[in-house]
């Protein structure tokens, strides 16, 4: 079986990630944020399988593209990217040895890290060395 990378998922990852649609969650909140078969079978329904094809970062050559099967390592809710997602489809793909999957999915949390960082509030220096406005020790 050959999976691959999916060239048209890993722009859109980017494309949502530069917009800010992300959620910055926990490493194995996946298990509950990952869509439900239903909400999966609904998005087909609505949207038709390329467009559900952008939210996995791999495609089987084995089945057919008009198939939920042609479709792995999921990264998101059809919404937002998901660290979470993200995690774990460089874990997995690195386990089965798909390096291209895990080198994408490693740069989209390289992305999505960058991103989180730069939209942190500053703090002055004085509220990180520990001290009050006025210079006293917060302690």
């Amino acid at each position: 079986m050959a999976v691959t990378l999916n060239p048209r998922a890993y722009k859109h990852a980017k494309e949502l990630i530069n917009e800010g649609k992300f959620v910055y969650d926990e490493r194995d909140a996946w298990s509950e944020h990952q869509p439900s078969a239903q909400e999966e079978n609904e998005f087909i329904r609505r949207h038709g399988f390329a467009e559900y094809g952008k939210w996995y970062l791999g495609i089987s050559d084995e089945k057919p593209e008009d198939t939920k099967g042609h479709y792995e390592f999921p990264y998101g809710d059809f919404k937002k990217v998901h660290r979470c997602g993200l995690l774990s489809a460089e874990s997995r793909a690195g386990q089965y040895k798909h390096f291209d999957i895990e080198s994408a999915a490693h740069h989209l949390h390289g992305l999505l890290d960058e991103r989180k960082a730069a939209s942190a509030p500053k703090r002055s220096r004085a509220a990180s060395a520990g001290k009050t406005a006025r210079g006293h020790s917060a302690r």
